[in-house]
């Protein structure tokens, strides 16, 4: 029997003088070292896995690709009718309404070995592709950004920052919707989507969202007035800015019948006429997010308002011209509280404590101001001094430059100032830092004892 291919190869590599199987064992030695070296520029997030090479080689490392995903039981994302985009019912929008969502997603979710978390949430939020055309746009964006990743990291929730337009005809504030169609569908896991704009800044890091108790049997929380919307049938009387959707079905039919008005409609000049006729206080025949949401409640209540959660119980939202003007003395408030030498808990809490235990100090600083400082948690918009849970700086254009004319530049301009020093202020303390006056962003490190050392000091 003749010798396998292996074998001959083998005898050839036996045979070879001594210069040439050190030659061929440095080649191999300069193959590996290529090979670490790609690994080594290509970091821990490359597609590589490092594996001990068989045979001769004995301890040498090459480099292998990862495998891919494996296939697991088809779910909905194996339907090739299923489409991100939203369905708007025009000749040019084809995608069809997702159906059955509950029972594909839940499919999902078990499939995975995952269960329906009441808590868990992705903030979605977006600005325009292009750069701003106000000279501090861009900048005060990005600082709007890092605020509401301060806050995602404090909560452990998922941020989606989006700048992209998902469906180009609709523009402006309508491109929210085909966003967070695309968000509930990429996100099966999430149980809530919470849309925040770009220009709203979180203004309390210690608030955490009622989820799972006061929005427990609702799929859309909206900052607003019943009264106004439902009778008054003011489009003012709610704010689409700030809200909380569920992702379930009710949702995704409630964000096609809403994207339904909108500009990529054939029939969106018909729908701003219809909605300025049965709005008080709407004055043009443009559509814009905001009315056509609070016509869709008004005409469907029957439809949609029992699971529609719209109240004022805490600043969900809170017009920043209520809120900027009284930080400082909030401010002041919560430190007077943290001052105190008679109460272990505000004691307790000047004590230093690493990042991820946030939530659990935030607990204990909201039951220590609970009923010293006025206003519920989340703060309020009668008589409050708690903390603003978001400032919205709605009409402000920070991007646009265009800020509605009843505003002043140094309302607005220095109001978001305020707001996001405010903000990073909490953030900074536990870094071991402050900022040497309020609000000023100047930043000074944090006596150990802070702000009972601050008040000590004082006092001499």
């Amino acid at each position: 029997m003749g010798a396998s291919s292996s074998d001959s190869e083998a005898s050839k590599k036996a045979a070879a003088p001594p210069r040439q199987r050190r030659c061929a064992r440095d080649a191999l030695v300069f193959a590996a070292g290529v090979a670490a070296a790609v690994l080594a520029l290509l970091g821990p997030t490359s597609p590589l896995l490092l594996m001990r090479g068989a045979g001769g080689g004995g301890n040498l490392l090459v480099a292998s690709p990862t495998p891919g995903p494996t296939d697991g039981p088809p779910t909905f994302y194996d339907d090739p009718s299923l489409s991100y985009a939203i369905a708007i019912g025009d000749a040019h929008h084809h995608h069809r309404r997702l159906t059955d969502w509950d029972a594909k997603r839940a499919s999902w979710l078990h499939s995975r070995g995952l269960h329906v978390t009441p808590e868990r949430v992705v903030m979605v939020s977006g600005s325009q592709p292009e750069p701003c055309k106000a000279a501090a746009g861009d900048h005060l964006l990005l600082r709007f950004l890092k605020n509401k990743l301060d806050y995602c990291r404090l909560h452990g929730i998922k941020l989606l920052y989006n700048t992209a337009h998902l469906d180009p005809a609709m523009v402006a504030y309508w491109a929210k919707l085909p966003i967070l169609r695309a968000a509930m569908l990429a996100h099966p896991d999430a149980e809530w989507l919470w849309w925040v704009d770009a220009d709203a800044v979180v203004t309390d890091m210690d608030f955490s969202l009622p989820l799972s108790t006061k929005y427990a049997g609702h799929n859309l929380v909206l900052y607003g007035w019943p009264k106004e919307v439902y009778e008054n049938k003011r489009w003012l009387g709610l704010n689409a800015g700030v809200f909380l959707i569920r992702n379930c079905q009710w949702s995704l039919d409630f964000l096609d019948e809403w994207a339904r008005m909108g500009p990529a409609s054939p029939d969106h000049a018909r729908w701003g006429k219809a909605i300025r006729h049965v709005l008080s206080d709407r004055d043009s025949d443009v559509a814009c997010d905001q009315s056509a949401l609070a016509y869709l409640l008004i005409t469907e209540r029957e439809r949609w308002g029992d699971k529609v959660y719209l109240g004022t119980d805490y600043y969900f939202q809170g017009y920043f011209v209520e809120v900027v003007g009284k930080l400082r003395g909030v401010a002041a408030r919560y430190a007077r509280v943290e001052r105190s030498r008679s109460s272990p808990a505000a004691r307790a809490l000047r004590r230093r404590h690493a990042e991820r235990e946030h939530v659990r100090y935030a607990a204990a600083r909201n039951a220590a101001v609970r009923g010293v400082v006025p206003g519920p948690d989340g703060g309020g918009q009668f008589g409050s001094w708690r903390r603003p849970f978001v400032t919205h700086f709605t009409g402000c254009n920070p991007c646009g430059g265009r800020r509605n004319p009843a505003y002043s530049r140094e309302l607005c301009e220095g109001g978001m100032r305020r707001a996001l020093a405010f903000a990073d202020d909490q953030v900074l303390r536990a870094y071991g830092f402050r900022q040497d006056a309020a609000l000023n962003g100047t930043v000074l490190p944090m006596p150990f004892d802070y702000p009972a050392a601050t008040a000590t000091a004082r006092s001499r």
